[in-house]
């Protein structure tokens, strides 16, 4: 693996309206990498967007939006979003029969982690801490060196 390129990737809010907490929200598309999201009435804890690496395309209409990453290595992820203390990103981890295997809270608008072993497919959660409003940008996930002893 010497050698290698890390790889990177940008995650943005899709205009289909999938995995996203419509009740009461006002939702403007300035751009792809501005989207404002308005909610006076959601409850904290509320998904308010799901970003999924694995969809069924007969079910869902959508194409998955996240890449798709495993155990073997080690990421980083930089949240660009406003407002970020008021609310949660959350990743959830799959096996490949859909059994939820791992969760990870960010909790730093730049953050490295892993994910398990196991990890088949994965979701990025965006959740409502208290927040009213944000304008969401985008996520970016790097792939880090995994330094091996």
């Amino acid at each position: 693996k010497a050698g290698r390129r890390m790889k990177k990737w940008k995650v943005y809010w899709n205009e289909d309206t999938f995995g996203t907490y419509l009740y009461g929200s006002k939702i403007h598309f300035y751009s792809k990498k501005d989207i404002e999201y308005h909610n006076e009435l959601m409850p904290p804890g509320t998904i308010i967007k799901e970003w999924y690496s694995k969809v069924n395309y007969q079910i869902m209409r959508t194409e998955p939006s996240l890449p798709m990453i495993d155990g073997e290595s080690a990421y980083h992820i930089q949240v660009n979003m406003t407002d970020f203390d008021a609310y949660i990103v959350r990743f959830v981890f799959y096996d490949r029969f859909d059994n939820e295997v791992g969760r990870f809270i960010v909790r730093e608008k730049e953050q490295d982690f892993t994910c398990p072993l196991k990890t088949y497919s994965y979701r990025i959660q965006l959740i409502n801490a208290g927040g009213k409003s944000f304008h969401f940008h985008s996520f970016v996930l790097n792939e880090q060196e995994v330094v091996h002893e």
